[in-house]
């Protein structure tokens, strides 16, 4: 906390991001008061509350308590991105001259004083630093994890050490998902590095591939000298780790420094062997579910046996990981029907997520709901998203989530619609519709697909088919 030494009042302006909580979380347990601003309320902002921090979800000054009026000096403002330039709160803050910081410079502060694992890419990084948090605990390290999802062996976004002494210690671990949203992930320099992906996203920020990709290696070349960096095979050839070493990982591709083989499928766990440059590790009982876990484990295995990392704990962390909130959450898993909801909100995921589940539950007429997320996205990757959604045999679109985004005229659900080869397509939004159709259409798999609030209707869907 010396870096952190004068402040007494913590005030986060967009405190219901998955980032921003945990930050939120990290501030509060460290004894500091901690305040802050949320357009809407959330089952996240009501935890918050719960854990003793005060939110508001009104755009207006007079809420910002007096004590942090009057004692300017003593306060830090943290915001993201996502708020927007008008924001009346955004602006008392910059009028006042608050110190003011983003969300991603404030996380490399915290991360840059502990020996750092930071796991990026542009899908994956959520599953797998959850997984690499769960395994410090099975090995018994004493350590941090800022997490971009809510862990459900953790149930939380943030995890600390429990030793006083670890919080000053600059060799404590440190898990942090570092995104690449905005060029966030360039505050961190971390002593090891896991990219999985480098696929074109955020078209907003980057425009182009190419630039996502120089990003990318602008982050590994951040990292220490005496580290090393975690690359994915297939995007080993447009990673450049020049002086620092570089370990690929794969699923089964057998050229990767770690790769899988023997995998087996049984009551819908996969278990693997895990070949190594130090030889076969057999017998990984892989606890999340779904195929795309094979490829995160060994990234996961990759780094963890780089950091000296024991063996057991690493092999018990993987068997016990239960997974990710809204990442393959299984929430009804019957007979008659299996409900999955999950986070994907790019064609790369929607493939991966809707593949996976189909082989976990093979046969079944599988249904899926998908809200886009921004209109840029679905305006830059539509022929994509048809491509990957045509994967399924129906198929609900939700409109568009716009979160920090103007309407863009002719970009809508429609769109994806029309590039669709499977024409069981229907536009629906209203809850008990969306019951209603599944119940006529006889389906056996359902899941639920996006990153915006989507997420409102998994409780309903829960309720109506878990007793069917």
């Amino acid at each position: 906390m010396n870096q952190f030494e004068n402040i007494k009042y913590i005030y986060l302006l967009g405190i219901g991001g998955i980032g921003m909580s945990a930050l939120a979380r990290y501030f509060n347990q460290s004894g500091l008061e901690v305040y802050g601003y949320d357009l809407t309320p959330s089952p996240l902002t009501k935890q918050l509350e719960n854990e003793g921090i005060s939110i508001t979800y009104t755009d207006d000054a007079e809420q910002v308590p007096d004590k942090l009026v009057l004692d300017i000096n003593s306060t830090m403002v943290i915001f993201t991105p996502a708020i927007p330039k008008d924001n009346k709160l955004y602006n008392f803050f910059i009028e006042g001259e608050y110190l003011m910081l983003k969300r991603a410079k404030v996380l490399g502060i915290i991360a840059n004083g502990y020996k750092t694992i930071a796991v990026s890419g542009t899908h994956g990084k959520t599953t797998n630093s959850c997984t690499i948090a769960n395994i410090f605990k099975e090995a018994g390290i004493d350590g941090f994890a800022f997490l971009g999802g809510i862990s459900k062996n953790l149930g939380s976004n943030l995890m600390l050490p429990t030793q006083k002494e670890s919080f000053t210690n600059h060799d404590t671990l440190l898990v942090a998902e570092a995104d690449e949203y905005d060029r966030s992930f360039l505050w961190i320099n971390p002593f090891a590095t896991v990219i999985t992906y480098v696929d074109a996203d955020h078209l907003d920020i980057y425009k182009t591939r190419d630039e996502i990709i120089k990003a990318f290696n602008t982050f590994a070349q951040s990292t220490h000298r005496n580290g090393f960096v975690v690359v994915n095979k297939k995007i080993d050839s447009l990673i450049d780790t020049a002086g620092i070493r570089k370990i690929t990982y794969s699923d089964t591709d057998t050229t990767a420094d770690y790769y899988a083989q023997n995998i087996r499928l049984e009551n819908g766990t996969y278990t693997i062997d895990a070949n190594t440059p130090s030889g076969v590790i057999k017998d990984i009982t892989i606890g999340a579910k779904g195929k795309v876990n094979i490829e995160n484990t060994m990234a996961c295995i990759a780094v963890c046996q780089n950091m000296d990392i024991k063996l057991s704990g690493i092999k018990k962390g993987i068997a016990t990981f239960k997974g990710v909130l809204r990442r393959m959450d299984i929430h009804v898993d019957t007979t008659e029907m299996v409900y999955i909801d999950d986070y994907a909100h790019h064609p790369r995921e929607l493939e991966a997520t809707i593949t996976s589940a189909k082989q976990l539950y093979p046969g079944r007429k599988t249904l899926g709901i998908f809200q886009p997320h921004l209109y840029t996205r679905t305006r830059d990757f539509a022929q994509g998203f048809a491509q990957s959604l045509d994967l399924l045999d129906e198929v609900i679109l939700m409109d568009i989530y716009p979160a920090r985004e103007k309407p863009i005229e002719g970009v809508t659900s429609e769109m994806i619609a029309g590039l669709m080869k499977n024409k069981n397509v229907k536009i629906l939004n209203e809850i008990p519709q969306i019951i209603n159709y599944i119940r006529q259409n006889n389906i056996k798999l359902l899941l639920t697909l996006g990153a915006g609030n989507i997420d409102k209707i998994v409780k309903p869907l829960t309720e109506a088919f878990s007793n069917i």
